[in-house]
């Protein structure tokens, strides 16, 4: 049995910020239990899942059995589809009765970012609290979105049911709650299965590094609130320097160390199990059984690959281009845990040096970007504005401007229907996407840079512009000007302009290949691709950092000639994601 978690519950969540190796552990460990007889399913929620890479099995929303692995079935929920489905069992039945315009203005009610999360919750419920659904497995092993998201997904099935409780009009922003009602008990059996430690086990994945011991120190708490008790730690990817002769590896060693000294009390109690900086990355199966027995195993390079072929620009002659703009808004994209928030950071400390106003905020619900303004306060970067869109204050926001706007000429009766509606989870989706309009419009007289949330959520962001955008073409009079204007903007390469961020590495790289592409559907096209922590500028001798830097050539090649704009951002003790701001350090860069 895999040695990551001993002693499993029939439910196991893998959680933890981005790009920490959730999947990667949870693949590990519906492995080892596969091989151990147990029929396991892995199951992805989040939207941008890559299982199907790690695992190398072409995935659907049904369960499929991984071929070199007996025992192991694995699926992704699709909020998209899942959606889809949703939408036509409500539509169904009033085909053919009601008008064909009736019927449209349903489907078209049904189309926005609300109805995915439902529809996914749905699919989520149905896995966790229907003991029948799921009866042929003996686990079942849930790969979940970043943090934020994920936290999102868990508070899911006390609000909906609390909601569903409270609302006594029948209806809400999905239309007649008898949908919903109807879901009701398995809402509460999914409510149920979470907070029971003999059924479910939460693990949080990290990284040995601060931000994201301090995510997974925050997460702890909120899941106590949240009534999960059985929760567990994973710490991936801790290194042990082999040459101390090499500066980048002594430096690694030394960080990871520090960051452990000082582990979160709260994080000290929990079961803890340690797995190695390994020298391969972690795709296909016979790699994942090397990761669950914490065992290194082979790979180690006995040479450098060559990567004279690939040349990147520095980040700073990036931003010498976004200079000349004046004003705009800079969007950093890609998968969790890639550097997304460390880009945005030193893009918007850098444009703010130069004189001009600058907001630096973000999308996403974990909001690294607060740590990273930290750092920035000290630097006399007084243009600079650090802000965060808080789903809290915008959904109170917006509630108040409903109810000033339509609930003033209703009657108690009525006041009440609307109040019972805006309680609905529905109501934060409104609201943020409303505030992250309002953030892209200010670019019209400064610099916003915006720290996007990982790549599955900033497509449901960027799906939500285009399905308000097609409603504001219908009734322009009824939306804010800046919800008007938003696909517009984002489409316009004079105004926004995306950078996609990365590793050197398969997963991160395949990930942004297929956010841009998701990017070109919507008429987006990215400006520049960021590629960081990379190895390959750096003169390193130690044998696991050998290994790593010589399989980043064969990722690095995949992009020449992929992008017009490509930056390589060295490894640095002050350039890990959540760390400190500044530039890398050029001591270890090769001649």
């Amino acid at each position: 049995m895999s040695t990551l978690i001993e002693g499993p519950t029939r439910i196991l969540f893998f959680t933890g910020k981005g790009g920490v190796g959730k999947t990667s552990a949870a693949c590990a460990t519906a492995i080892g239990l596969a091989d151990s007889g147990r029929k396991v399913l892995l199951v992805s929620t989040d939207p941008a899942s890559n299982l199907d890479e790690v695992l190398r099995v072409k995935l659907s929303a049904t369960p499929t059995a991984v071929p070199s692995v007996p025992g192991l079935s694995a699926l992704n929920i699709d909020p998209e589809q899942a959606a889809h489905d949703y939408r036509e069992r409500v539509v169904g039945p009033y085909r053919g009765v009601l008008p064909a315009a009736a019927v449209a203005s349903i489907e078209e009610q049904l189309s926005g970012a609300c109805t995915v999360e439902i529809a996914a919750f749905d699919e989520f419920s149905k896995l966790l609290g229907d003991k029948t659904a799921t009866a042929a497995f003996d686990h079942v092993i849930f790969d979940t979105a970043p943090t934020g998201h994920t936290l999102r997904l868990l508070e899911l099935p006390a609000a909906w049911s609390t909601f569903i409780d409270a609302n006594v009009g029948g209806t809400s922003c999905l239309g007649p709650l008898s949908g919903l009602n109807a879901q009701k008990a398995l809402y509460a059996a999914s409510n149920e299965a979470l907070r029971d430690p003999a059924q479910t086990t939460l693990v949080l994945v990290a990284r040995p590094d601060r931000s994201s011991l301090a995510e997974a120190e925050r997460t702890r708490r909120e899941l106590a609130q949240l009534g999960v008790s059985n929760v567990r730690l994973i710490l991936n990817g801790v290194f042990q320097a082999r040459d101390t002769s090499d500066a980048t590896a002594v430096a690694m060693e030394a960080r990871g160390r520090a960051s452990l000294d000082a582990l979160p009390s709260g994080l000290r109690v929990l079961a803890r199990v340690d797995v190695p900086l390994l020298p391969f990355g972690l795709v296909g199966i016979d790699a994942l059984r090397k990761m669950g027995t914490l065992a290194e195993g082979p790979g180690v390079a006995a040479a450098v690959v060559a990567t004279d072929d690939f040349q990147g620009q520095h980040l700073d002659a990036l931003i010498d281009e976004l200079a000349k703009q004046g004003h705009g808004v800079v969007m950093t994209m890609g998968k969790g845990g890639v550097g997304k928030t460390t880009v945005a950071a030193r893009i918007a400390s850098a444009l703010s040096r130069r004189g001009f106003p600058v907001t630096l905020t973000t999308t996403d619900p974990a909001a690294h970007v607060e740590a990273a303004a930290l750092e920035l306060s000290a630097g006399g970067t007084s243009q600079l504005r650090v802000t965060r869109i808080d789903p809290a204050l915008e959904t109170r926001r917006y509630t108040e401007e409903v109810l000033a706007a339509s609930g003033e000429g209703l009657d108690a009766q009525g006041r009440a229907l609307l109040e019972e509606d805006l309680r609905s989870p529905c109501t934060e989706e409104i609201a943020v996407f409303r505030a992250f309009a309002e953030t892209v419009a200010q670019g019209e007289d400064r610099f916003v840079v915006i720290d996007t949330a990982p790549t599955g959520h900033t497509l449901l962001l960027l799906d939500a512009a285009e399905s308000y955008h097609r409603e504001v073409l219908r009734k322009p009079s009824g939306s804010p000007e800046a919800v008007q204007r938003l696909l517009p903007r984002l489409r316009d390469p004079g105004f926004t302009h995306v950078l996609l961020v990365t590793l050197p590495e398969a997963t991160p790289i395949h990930e942004a290949m297929q956010l841009e592409r998701d990017l070109a559907r919507a008429d987006i096209k990215p400006f520049a691709w960021v590629v960081n922590q990379s190895l390959t500028p750096l003169s390193v001798t130690d044998p696991v950092l050998r290994s790593r830097r010589a399989h980043e050539a064969t990722h690095l090649r995949e992009l020449v000639g992929h992008c017009p704009r490509i930056v390589l951002e060295p490894w640095s003790v002050s350039y890990a994601p959540g760390a400190a701001v500044s530039a890398p350090s050029t001591d270890a860069l090769l001649p």
